[in-house]
């Protein structure tokens, strides 16, 4: 079976700037496909210094929900948004005080991959950490999902009035351009030496295998179920699982709202972007219904999710009636699009001027 490998450079434009990501990636795309993913071929996408989150995320979310094994080689620079200072890989446009609506959020990593089956995704990481991040990645190291082997190196930020290079990455593409495809480990260990011998500086080592479940634990059949094209099969694994979590934990545990978020994505890739729609709004009413604040990183990207796949109904009735209630959410939960609610109402325009009333 085919793999996937997603190059991503990140970095912003300016004095902002704290490496050049992007000079990597002439080196990692000489590496012939089928090393760089370690699969017999490979299909590889590449992203350089791209403008906005949501074009990263349209291209992680393709390369995660293919096929086969995926591996992501990302070099960047990791900012704290202001608000709720979580870690995001900034990009072009991004600077200090917009981190929030420009910049990558990292968890939006885990979320994305967290469907995979698991030992099947790699991620290397070349980063620098502004110092803000920095100083709290000394407590909170990245993580990329328990399913998921993240190696890599987050290095502090370089002097003043100087753009590191990435180091890491560097090492590692010009260990692939041998032709030599080492096990993932042992590829990353000699890439951080090689890079630390060369002058690369020292920082926090990422190092995390992926947690295999000893149980049976069901999202490795309900993935083989959706890439079988068996999507009711993958349905119905997914509700047994969320009634099962309601019973013993209840309907509002995050064990019963995980599985929820899980059928809503099976029916996002069935095609299905009414029940997708509709499944993210319940998932995000019931997160508000909770406690959750309306800018917490789970509401937000289920009201992103809901938006998305509104964005996707063809039917025009069941259009207006979610995008009424969509609307109503956005109020709440404005997220890190800007406009978004204005698209809401505008949309809503063209599919019926009542609609839009209700929306304003």
């Amino acid at each position: 079976m085919p793999g996937t490998v997603l190059l991503l450079a990140a970095s912003p434009v300016g004095k902002g700037c704290l490496v050049d990501a992007a000079s990597v990636l002439p080196v990692l795309a000489a590496v012939d496909p089928a090393v760089l993913s370690g699969a017999e071929t490979a299909n590889v996408v590449e992203l350089a210094d791209p403008l906005d989150p949501q074009a990263v995320l349209t291209r992680l979310r393709a390369a995660a929900t293919a096929p086969g094994p995926l591996t992501v080689y990302l070099a960047g620079q990791l900012q704290l948004d202001r608000r709720q200072h979580l870690p995001h890989l900034a990009l072009a446009r991004t600077t200090p005080s917009t981190v929030r609506y420009t910049a990558f959020p990292w968890h939006w990593v885990r979320e994305e991959l967290r469907l995979r089956p698991p030992g099947t995704t790699t991620v290397f990481a070349d980063l620098y950490a502004d110092t803000e991040s920095w100083q709290q990645l000394a407590g909170q190291p990245l993580t990329a999902g328990d399913g998921v082997t993240l190696y890599g190196h987050v290095a502090p930020p370089p002097p003043r009035r100087t753009t590191a290079v990435p180091a890491y990455m560097k090492s590692l593409a010009t260990i692939l351009r041998s032709g030599y495809r080492p096990a993932a480990e042992e590829l990353h260990q000699h890439a951080l030496a090689r890079s630390l011998g060369e002058g690369g500086r020292p920082g926090i080592v990422l190092a995390a295998r992926a947690r295999v479940p000893v149980a049976p634990d069901p999202h490795a059949d309900i993935t083989a179920a959706v890439q079988a094209g068996r999507h009711g099969q993958a349905a119905a694994l997914a509700a047994q699982w969320e009634q099962a979590a309601v019973r013993a934990y209840g309907p509002a545990s995050e064990q019963a709202l995980h599985w929820r978020e899980v059928g809503a994505d099976l029916a996002m890739f069935a095609g299905d972007p009414v029940r997708s729609c509709r499944s993210w709004l319940a998932v995000a009413g019931a997160r508000l219904g909770a406690g959750q604040s309306p800018d917490a990183p789970a509401v937000e990207a289920a009201v992103d999710r809901a938006h998305h796949q509104w964005g996707l109904i063809r039917d025009a009735a069941r259009a207006r009636e979610l995008g009424v209630v969509l609307a109503d959410l956005r109020r709440r939960v404005p997220g890190r699009r800007e406009g978004a609610l204005e698209h809401i109402r505008q949309h809503l325009g063209e599919l019926g001027a009542g609609a839009a009333g209700v929306a304003g």
